[in-house]
């Protein structure tokens, strides 16, 4: 087994924005196009006309690019993202916009974020200048628990995200804001929370969400969920590594997290991960995990049927070194996971640590 030394490096970082109908990324977006350190970000909304833009801002205009005042480029999707990011890409290679060092890609409110992600995977052209940096959900304080009730898009949404903000948190009774946010917690454990009021957000708060390179640092497991602080093996700690964590779940949508203490054979752990996509590859919203292929650190990071290309780190990011792996789920038995990668581990040499899935609904 073989990997590029760091495929990660030079490539422009992408981050999603989604949420429901009404959640405020409008808002959200209008005040960040004015923020001084956006002044290299490239943002693509959806619609022309679907956010004001103050005109004291813009400097230029060409189809359906915009290049601000303060160096910022706002693009709106006319065909579709494929095309978009590629034109973003030739125009800044040839200098007809700023040298944008970081793209920020607004989805509508009804839209599924797993198109979005696999056109990053699946396009050659477009992976082989742009990564995914994380994915940003926004959740109206005011109506949340309403939307996620009635609507399963918000709850996908909610659920593969790496970060979650509740907006118009100041119009929320403090009992229905501890509410929704114990449902966000329940829906997807692994993502940290924070508040927005009237789209007032730094866009530090929206950037390094995922895997920047392939030199391991404190912060590499931070895609997972796991705490920067916490760096002793899991058989010391209480509660701290994923496995360890419990939560009831929305019925359609799981968790399962797995841990192995023996290295795996790549050609083992592929072939599962291949059989899992093909059976049940619709329902497989999210995989994340670090694993050890003959003791090796490899990241592999997956939505529904495709999977990025592994990972090989420069070394391991901390001195816990079994494989770990999260899986985000729809309407599947966490039983069905769990058999697969025992079976797995077993060829490969792995095997189960900790399992704990969601408890059935």
């Amino acid at each position: 087994m073989s990997f590029q030394r760091d495929p990660l490096a030079g490539k422009i970082p992408v981050s999603l924005i989604t949420g429901f109908l009404g959640s405020g990324k409008t808002t959200l977006i209008s005040r960040l196009v004015q923020h001084p350190d956006m002044n290299r970000v490239a943002v693509v909304i959806n619609e022309v006309g679907e956010i004001g833009i103050d005109h004291d801002l813009v400097s230029q205009s060409s189809e359906n690019i915009s290049l601000l005042a303060n160096g910022c480029i706002c693009c709106s999707v006319r065909t579709d993202l494929q095309e978009t990011l590629r034109d973003l890409f030739a125009r800044r290679q040839v200098g007809e916009v700023f040298d944008f060092d970081r793209v920020i890609i607004e989805t509508t409110g009804l839209a599924d974020p797993a198109p979005v992600i696999q056109t990053l995977i699946s396009d050659t052209l477009i992976g082989a200048q742009f990564r995914l940096d994380g994915l940003v959900a926004l959740v109206d304080a005011v109506n949340g628990l309403s939307t996620l009730d009635t609507m399963p898009e918000a709850v996908k949404q909610v659920a593969v995200a790496d970060r979650l903000f509740i907006s118009k948190s100041d119009l929320a009774t403090p009992e229905a804001l501890a509410s929704l946010q114990q449902r966000l917690s329940e829906l997807n454990p692994q993502a940290t929370q924070g508040q927005v009021v009237h789209g007032d957000l730094p866009p530090s708060a929206l950037i390094g969400l995922g895997l920047a390179s392939a030199r391991a640092s404190e912060h590499t497991l931070h895609f997972l969920g796991e705490s920067v602080t916490d760096t002793a093996p899991a058989a010391s700690t209480s509660g701290r590594y994923l496995g360890e964590r419990t939560a009831r779940h929305d019925p359609s949508i799981r968790t399962l997290s797995l841990r192995f203490q023996a290295p795996f054979a790549w050609s083992a752990f592929s072939s599962a991960l291949d059989l899992l996509t093909q059976m049940r590859g619709p329902d497989l919203l999210r995989v994340k995990g670090i694993v050890n292929v003959e003791g090796k650190p490899v990241v592999v990071q997956g939505v529904q049927h495709l999977f990025h290309p592994p990972i090989e780190l420069d070394r391991w990011p901390s001195d816990d070194q079994e494989s770990r792996l999260v899986f985000i789920t729809r309407h599947m038995e966490a039983d069905v996971i769990r058999r697969l990668f025992e079976v797995v581990g077993q060829l490969g040499h792995g095997t189960p640590q900790t399992v704990v899935p969601t408890p059935p609904a």
